[in-house]
């Protein structure tokens, strides 16, 4: 309990209480700054519906490439040091993307920024268990809390902020949350390194991910449930990040304010389910009731979007952004399915990165099915039948199993 710690250490963990909460403010904001006000930079940088289509399938891509990498990268580093790296790296992407003179510099510039979002997305869980590992559910509920919060602003803003001061300012002011999220963790770091710990204790960093390690994660049918989900969340989430605006303006006849401020609705509803979910989760005995009433909010708002779309728009659109408090359930669960460091590390990596690599589907199929039927009928179908198939793994991520009991049974050689 953090009474019974030292002055000293009960300022690291305030310390690192605000940096994980600042951290956390950096990871979607740029993923959602962009499609309200894809009509004001198409004026500067032509955009076509393929070209909004790989933008939206970018940031899922990134977080499962650099997810998967950010243990190799961490090989001699602190996951302080790594975090650091990735906070700048956010913080260059937003200036670049704000300069961007063209439709390729704009994607490289996305790519970045979402390059180090994707490693603070892996290092999220793995701090929050170095540093709180007896508030490891609150704490999960507190940032992924955060995460929604800002994930609603940019759309909720960008509209108004780009038609004053212009659509470059409206992309590049998110980088001041990158520029204040880097202070807490450098002082972390310098307090980190003037410790002299036990070789043994391998807390303070990230273990480096062995071919065994990436094996017996390949080898567990957790890991794969839990990015299976993980990664359909994601798929449906990126993929309206993406294209909700534009759906909405075509269903239902709203101007680009108006889709703009539906999609902060969307956004929105992740705020108390990121608050609660973690919490509930804890103190059920099953979380299969958590993820079925997730799957059949899903299917509730995709099916009055198709079926009656200007009846009660705002509760289709509630619902369907109801649906993603399946993401702070599997942050949880990457903590409390794992034993270890080592293993909430593995289960991290692959279940994210397994699980971007699948939600990097989403823009991209809903772009491509729309160009080719000329409609939404088809992408909203394909959005449903993708969180239909959550239902197959269901039991396997409710069960209370560790990670590290299928390594057990997991071959030796890999």
């Amino acid at each position: 309990m953090t009474a019974a710690l030292p002055p000293s250490q009960r300022g690291g963990r305030v310390l690192a209480l605000v940096g994980i909460v600042l951290v956390a403010s950096n990871l979607r904001t740029a993923v959602a700054a962009l499609s309200p006000i894809f009509t004001d930079i198409g004026v500067d940088i032509p955009l076509t519906s393929l070209d909004v289509g790989i933008i939206g399938t970018l940031p899922p891509l990134c977080f499962a490439l650099f997810g998967l990498l950010a243990p190799v990268f961490q090989r001699s580093l602190r996951v302080e040091s790594l975090l650091i790296i990735a906070l700048a790296a956010m913080i260059v992407g937003d200036v670049l993307r704000a300069l961007s003179a063209s439709y390729p510099m704009l994607v490289l510039a996305s790519a970045l920024t979402f390059a180090g979002m994707g490693i603070g997305n892996v290092l999220l869980p793995p701090l929050v268990k170095k540093y709180f590992p007896d508030r490891i559910g609150p704490l999960t509920a507190l940032y992924a809390t955060v995460m929604a919060l800002f994930a609603l602003l940019p759309p909720l803003v960008a509209v108004q902020v780009s038609e004053g001061a212009g659509w470059r300012f409206s992309v590049g002011m998110w980088g001041i949350l990158g520029v204040l999220a880097i202070v807490p963790w450098v002082r972390l770091l310098g307090a980190d390194r003037r410790r002299t710990p036990d070789p043994s204790i391998v807390e303070g960093v990230v273990p480096e991910p062995d071919a065994a390690m990436l094996g017996r994660a390949r080898h567990s049918a957790l890991a794969w449930s839990l990015g299976l989900m993980f990664g359909v969340t994601a798929l449906n989430t990126y993929a309206c990040f993406a294209w909700l605006p534009e759906i909405l303006t075509d269903i239902a006849g709203l101007d680009q304010g108006g889709a703009g401020a539906m999609l902060s609705l969307y956004t929105s509803m992740g705020i108390p389910a990121s608050l609660l979910i973690p919490v509930i989760a804890t103190r059920v005995k099953s979380v299969s009731g958590i993820i079925l009433f997730g799957i059949a909010a899903f299917i509730a708002g995709y099916l009055g979007l198709l079926l009656a779309p200007t009846a009660a728009l705002g509760v289709w659109v509630a619902l369907a952004g109801i649906g993603p408090l399946l993401f702070p359930l599997a942050l949880l669960l990457i903590n409390r399915r794992s034993r270890t460091q080592r293993g909430a590390v593995a289960l991290s990596g692959f279940a994210q990165g397994f699980g971007y690599l699948l939600g990097a589907l989403g823009p991209l199929v809903v772009g491509v099915l729309h160009q080719l039927s000329g409609g939404w009928t088809a992408p909203l179908l394909f959005l449903l039948v993708s969180v239909a198939s959550v239902l197959l793994v269901v039991r396997v991520v409710s069960r209370p199993r560790f990670i590290e009991d299928d390594w057990h049974r997991a071959p030796r050689t890999v």
